[in-house]
C-alpha cells in the first residue's frame, strides 16, 4: 500500500543521483536529492510524534515560494498525512476560512503570512513558519518510515478559485496526482537530471502540481531568488542549465514574448513553456512561438482534473501559427493522455461537432469529489463523468474550443453570446492589453453586452475605435453596450478573473 504513497517519488532521485542539486534558490543549491528526502523523512517524524499528525490529517501550506516548501509538502505525505496549498495572495481571512474549512490544525506558512494569520486562525491552530528555528527543529527529528497510503487516498485538497461563490475543495487522491505525473510523460516530455523546473508560478497551484513529474526524474526544482518574475533573471536561470521548464500564464507569456533578455538569451535550452490558468489569445501564441521557437505548450485542466484535460503541444501550436490555423490556435487542443472528453446538453446528450455544450470529462485525474459537500460532488460527478462547468464545442479532429464558464453566457433578447467570441475581437486592438466581458441585466433585452478593458501601458482606449471593431467582424447583438476602462482586472489567487465582481462594480448602471 506505501507504493499509493507520493513521497515514494523521492526514493528514486535520493537513490541514484544523491549528490546532485534537488532543490536550487537562485545560484545555491539547497538540497541535494540525499539531503531533500532525509530532511522530508525528519519532518514527518517530527510531525507524527511532536505534533501529533496521524495519517488522514489534513496539514496546510500558506506560504510564498521559498525552498522549505518542498520539504513540507512531501512531509506531509510522508508522514500519511493530506497536504492543504493555500496561496498565499488570500487575504489572511480567506486563509483562516479554508483551515477551518478543510479541518487542518497544523499550518505551515512563510513570515509574512504566519504573523497576519495568527490573528484569526481558527482556535488552536499550530502555525509554524518555515525557515524559522521551530522549522529547522522539525528537519532535525529522527526519521520514520514512510507511512502506507492507498492510491484512492487524499493527498492534496485543491480549493477551487471561487470565482462565483464559496470555495470547494477539490479532493485529489494519490492516485489523481501519479496520473497526472503519467501524463506529462506520456504527451507532453519525458524527463531526467538534466531538466529544470523553474517555478515563477505559485508552487500551490499548477507549478507546484507540475512538480511532481520532475521530482519523480530527479529533475532540479529552481526558485528564483528574487521570489517574483523577472524575465532577465529567468533568462538567467534558463543560461545555468541544460534544458528548463517553466509554468506562465498568458500574461507572463506576453511579457516573455516581448523581453529583449528573451530575445538575446539561449532559448535553445528552454525545454518547454507551460501556458495555462487562463484563455490564451492567438496573438500570443503567435508572439510566443516567434519569440521562444516551438516550445510553447497550452493547456486546460481544472483543479477537479490537475493539468490535465486537454492540450495543444508544441509542435502543434508552431505549426498552426505558421500556417495562420486561427482555429487551432484558439482551441485548447486536444484530449490527454487516458482522458476522454465529450460536449453535452443539459440531459448529458453529447452533441455534434461544432455544437455548442458543457465539456464533461472522464480521467484518472478527476477528483473524487469535493470535502464535505456530498450535494456539490453528485453534482459535479453525474453519470461517471466531471462536468466541469466550462462551455465549448469540438471539430472533427477532435479540438476543443473554450467559448464561456456556464454562469458567464450573456442571453441579450433571447440570443445567446459567449463571452470569449467579444473578447477575442478586442484583444486585437494594439491598444488593449486585457478585456473581460460579462452580462448587466437590462428591463428590454433581459442582458446586454458590456465589456471592462486594460489599456497597453501609455496607450489610450478609444470606445469608438473598439465598437467600430465589434460592427467588423460579430454580429450587431454580440456587440458591448458600454466600455469601462480599468488599471487591472480583478482577480482570485489564481490569476482569474472575478466577472462577478465587474458584474457587481455596475449594478446600480453604467458609469
Amino acid at each position: 500500500m506505501s507504493l499509493g504513497n507520493l513521497a515514494v517519488l523521492l526514493d528514486g532521485p535520493a537513490r541514484r543521483l544523491a549528490r546532485r542539486p534537488a532543490v536550487v534558490c537562485g545560484d545555491e543549491t539547497v538540497r541535494d536529492w540525499a539531503g531533500l528526502a532525509d530532511a522530508v523523512a525528519r519532518r514527518a517524524g517530527a510531525l507524527r510524534d511532536d505534533l501529533g499528525i496521524e495519517a488522514g490529517d489534513a496539514v496546510a501550506l500558506f506560504a510564498a515560494n521559498c525552498a522549505p516548501y518542498f520539504e513540507a509538502l512531501f512531509s506531509c505525505w510522508h508522514a500519511g498525512a493530506v497536504a492543504v496549498p493555500i496561496s498565499s495572495r488570500l487575504h489572511p481571512l480567506e486563509a483562516a476560512a479554508l483551515l477551518e474549512a478543510s479541518g487542518a490544525g497544523l499550518c505551515f506558512a512563510t513570515e509574512p503570512e504566519a504573523g497576519a494569520l495568527e490573528a484569526v486562525a481558527p482556535p488552536g491552530t499550530r502555525i509554524v513558519v518555515l525557515g524559522s528555528a521551530d522549522d529547522a527543529a522539525l528537519a532535525a527529528h529522527e526519521p520514520i518510515a514512510l507511512v502506507p497510503r492507498a492510491m484512492h487516498d487524499d493527498a492534496w485538497i485543491f480549493f477551487t478559485s471561487g470565482t462565483t461563490g464559496r470555495a470547494k475543495g477539490a479532493r485529489l487522491s494519490h492516485g489523481n496526482l501519479l496520473a497526472m505525473s503519467a501524463a506529462y510523460y506520456a504527451d507532453i516530455s519525458f524527463l531526467g537530471p538534466d531538466d529544470a523546473l523553474i517555478h515563477v508560478a505559485a508552487l500551490s497551484h499548477a507549478s507546484g502540481l507540475m512538480a511532481l513529474p520532475f521530482v519523480a526524474c530527479g529533475a532540479t526544482q529552481v526558485l528564483p531568488a528574487s521570489g517574483g518574475f523577472d524575465t532577465a533573471e529567468v533568462m538567467d536561470l534558463v543560461a545555468a542549465g541544460t534544458r528548463s521548464t517553466f509554468f506562465v500564464p498568458p500574461t507572463l507569456l506576453r511579457r516573455l514574448s516581448a523581453s529583449p533578455a528573451v530575445a538575446a538569451g539561449p532559448v535553445d535550452r528552454i525545454g518547454t513553456v507551460l501556458v495555462g490558468a487562463a484563455p490564451v489569445h492567438p496573438d500570443d501564441l503567435r508572439a510566443g512561438v516567434a519569440a521562444l521557437g516551438p516550445r510553447v505548450w497550452n493547456g486546460y485542466g481544472q483543479g477537479e482534473s490537475p493539468c490535465t484535460i486537454t492540450a495543444n503541444p508544441p509542435a502543434a501550436i508552431a505549426a498552426a501559427a505558421a500556417a495562420g490555423d486561427e482555429h487551432v490556435l484558439g482551441s485548447v487542443g486536444v484530449a490527454r493522455w487516458a482522458t476522454r472528453v465529450r460536449v453535452v446538453d443539459d440531459t448529458d446528450r453529447e452533441l455534434s461537432h461544432g455544437e455548442v455544450g458543457e465539456v464533461i470529462v472522464a480521467a484518472p485525474t478527476v477528483m473524487a469529489g469535493y470535502l464535505d459537500d456530498a450535494e456539490a460532488t453528485a453534482t459535479a460527478l453525474r453519470n461517471g463523468w466531471l462536468h466541469t462547468g466550462d462551455l465549448g464545442r469540438v471539430d472533427a479532429d477532435g479540438h476543443l474550443t473554450l467559448v464561456a464558464r456556464a454562469k458567464d453566457v450573456v442571453i441579450t433578447g433571447g440570443y445567446n453570446v459567449y463571452p470569449r467570441e467579444v473578447e477575442d475581437v478586442l484583444i486585437g486592438d494594439a491598444a488593449v492589453a486585457e478585456v473581460a466581458v460579462v452580462g448587466l441585466p437590462d428591463a428590454e433585452w433581459g442582458e446586454v453586452v458590456a465589456a471592462f478593458v486594460v489599456a497597453e501601458p501609455g496607450a489610450t482606449v478609444d470606445a469608438a475605435t473598439l465598437d467600430q471593431r465589434c460592427q467588423d467582424r460579430i454580429a450587431r447583438h454580440k456587440r458591448p453596450r458600454s466600455y469601462h476602462v480599468l488599471d487591472e482586472l480583478p482577480r482570485n489567487s489564481a490569476g482569474k478573473i472575478l466577472k462577478k465582481i465587474l458584474r457587481e462594480s455596475l449594478a446600480h448602471g453604467p458609469r
